[in-house]
């Protein structure tokens, strides 16, 4: 209830005059209980009626008084509130009254208000039917004379007017109107379709009136867009019906082999087209575009018939000569019209038979690598690591140097496989970029694990030779050199490999936006991009690296063998005063420079440089260490006769 109260806001005039009545009151009265101002003090009332402890005797006498002035007054304000309600009801009686006499009053304005309205808007209707009647009775008379000119601009009106008549035609005057208009524009396209067909059939090297035509095209934009397309459409299967007959596909002219025939008779046709009939049509219509359209349609639906009649007979040569006039045709036509309308090229019928070429690549890369596969493998890359002396294959009779030419930093048959890669994709990516370069990635990732595996890493094993004798000291030349090959040939699969693979996703051609109206066929190819990585063939390459460098730290740990056998039956334990340098460190130290200097120039990457000589020197030290414990005890002398041959010697 108090929030309710608190919520009660009381207009501002009436408390304004409520004050003043209170003010009023109680400047008449003698009673400070009356007192409404900010002045009012409890305690000095009670002051005046309790001014002793003898005035307390009278306490339940002044307090049933003032129980009494409260009734009453409360008395009093419950019969203002009730007069002041009744008051109230009173007024807002009257203003109903009041309400009822000047509706009664508007009434009749607004029912004249309605009848203007009403007579205005059947003034402008009668004026526009009248406009329109006239319009279409015009417009008929200029039918029957064929004045194009005029025609398109009272068709152009009758359309207009009679488009707010729409929503009378149930009034049986407006649908004759209607079933008029209607007649009207009936017999204009026909009249208009006689004049096209006269037109497009009569021989254009004779004079023909080419101002009529241009205003009849006129009358076909007003008629509607569906009137003009279907104008275009009736001439462009007649533009096209000789090639229908030429190139049929059971025909030898409509064959693959004869592709390029269809492309010089568009050719021809077009621009026959653009010297007579397109100087005079609208350049608006791209009737030689609508024309182009059919003309990809029809030949996208005979090649896409005569590849699958083909079937296995289908030659890679004629499927790349075919798909590549094909491709140039269309590029040809691209640079002529940039429109987005959408339509599918004629090279889209070849990508469900690009098989054919992937497999022909599959074969090209069997045969390319069978020579370096198998058994094959190490004497490929012996002769590779070999530098060519004076007495190997003769040089070109055109040289003059007599130097002998330098060993390969790489095996040839690396660079032949990735340039016939780099070679294979940029075709592929001219031709699709969908489902045919995935299948070629396939391919090649094929390859590149079979490189890997079948050609690199039986270069690997260690060919069946007499065994080294304990105390030997010597190291397999031919050994590291074909190691040092192996790490650069690797090398080089892998980092290429990476290269390749972001050309494949960055190779953009003018193909792929061909004539699909901007229609992207990257879009296509993006969603295999996922799915095509090369991280797996180049994890194979990099474990040949790491096999290669095993090899070298093999040979390294073999020509130290001898060295380090010799310390281990040093009996450290005997040895009675320390001496100066000691002849298996020399033997250690020489072998591991040999080595060192031998591999140093041959391998191209320095960080497998580092990661071979951290490697080595780790080996050493385990050596070396395994070398003192198989000789204990060493003793003091003898424990310090082998820190002065590990302070003086160098070990890398």
């Amino acid at each position: 209830m108090q929030r309710r109260q608190e919520d009660v806001q009381l207009p501002q005039e009436l408390v304004l005059a409520i004050q003043r009545v209170l003010e009023r009151n109680s400047e008449e009265s003698d009673d400070p209980l009356d007192d409404l101002s900010s002045n009012f003090s409890p305690v000095d009332i009670l002051n005046q009626l309790f001014p002793d402890e003898a005035s307390l005797a009278r306490l339940d006498s002044v307090q049933a008084k003032l129980a009494q002035d409260a009734h009453e007054l409360q008395a009093e304000i419950d019969a203002l509130q009730e007069d002041l309600l009744g008051q109230m009801s009173r007024i807002r009686e009257k203003a109903s009254e009041s309400e009822a006499v000047v509706r009664n009053i508007t009434k009749d304005i607004q029912a004249l208000d309605l009848a203007k309205k009403n007579i205005m808007l059947s003034m402008t209707t009668l004026k526009r039917l009248q406009m329109l009647v006239n319009a279409l009775t015009q417009l008929e008379e200029q039918v029957k004379e064929k004045k194009y000119t005029e025609v398109a601009h009272s068709l152009a009106a009758v359309k207009q007017l009679s488009a707010s008549f729409k929503s009378y035609t149930s009034v049986n005057h407006i649908m004759r109107i209607w079933r008029r208009i209607q007649q009207t524009q009936g017999e204009l396209r026909s009249q208009l379709d006689a004049e096209f067909d006269s037109f497009f059939l009569q021989d254009l090297s004779k004079p023909f009136k080419a101002t009529q035509i241009m205003e009849a095209c006129a009358v076909v934009d007003v008629l509607g867009l569906d009137v003009r397309i279907q104008l275009i459409e009736r001439y462009v299967a007649l533009e096209l019906k000789e090639y229908r007959r030429i190139f049929r596909a059971s025909d030898e002219a409509g064959h693959l082999d004869n592709i390029a025939r269809r492309f010089a008779w568009f050719r021809r046709l077009l621009a026959a087209y653009e010297t007579e009939v397109g100087r005079v049509l609208p350049a608006e219509w791209r009737v030689g575009w609508w024309i182009f359209a059919k003309f990809v349609s029809i030949t996208r639906d005979d090649i896409s018939t005569l590849l699958s009649k083909a079937g296995q007979s289908l030659t890679v040569k004629l499927l790349l000569e075919t798909l590549q006039q094909t491709t140039e045709f269309e590029l040809s036509m691209a640079k002529k019209w940039a429109y987005s309308s959408q339509v599918q090229s004629m090279s889209s019928a070849f990508e469900p038979h690009l098989g054919v070429f992937v497999d022909a690549q599959d074969k090209a890369l069997a045969d390319m690598l069978a020579s370096h596969r198998g058994s094959k493998a190490r004497s490929s890359v012996d002769t590779a690591s070999k530098p060519p002396t004076t007495a190997s294959t003769p040089r070109p009779s055109l040289s003059t140097s007599d130097e002998p030419e330098p060993a390969p930093i790489v095996l040839p048959s690396s660079t032949e496989l990735f340039y016939f890669y780099a070679q294979c994709l940029d075709q592929c990516a001219k031709l699709s970029t969908g489902q045919a370069l995935f299948d070629l990635c396939g391919v090649q990732k094929k390859w590149l694990k079979i490189y890997a595996e079948d050609v690199l890493s039986p270069k690997l094993k260690r060919p069946q030779i007499q065994s080294r004798k304990s105390t030997d000291s010597r190291f397999d030349k031919t050994e590291l050199q074909r190691a040092c090959l192996l790490i650069n040939t690797a090398d080089y699969c892998q980092t290429t490999a990476a290269e390749v693979r972001f050309h494949r996703h960055s190779t953009r051609t003018e193909a792929n936006t061909l004539l699909a109206g901007g229609e992207d066929q990257g879009e296509s190819g993006r969603k295999f991009k996922e799915n095509i990585t090369l991280q797996a063939e180049r994890d194979l390459f990099m474990s040949v690296i790491s096999a290669a460098i095993n090899i070298q730290l093999r040979e390294l740990e073999s020509a130290c063998d001898g060295a380090f056998n010799t310390i281990s039956r040093v009996n450290w334990g005997a040895i009675q005063h320390v001496t100066g340098n000691s002849p298996f460190m020399d033997e250690i130290t020489q072998s591991t420079e040999q080595v060192a200097e031998l591999i140093k120039p041959l391998v191209e990457q320095k960080k497998y440089l580092r990661n071979i000589f951290d490697k080595a020197s780790s080996l050493l030290l385990m050596r070396f260490t395994n070398a003192l414990v198989k000789s204990r005890p060493l003793r003091e002398i003898g424990a310090e006769q082998a820190c002065i041959v590990i302070n003086h010697d160098y070990i890398p």
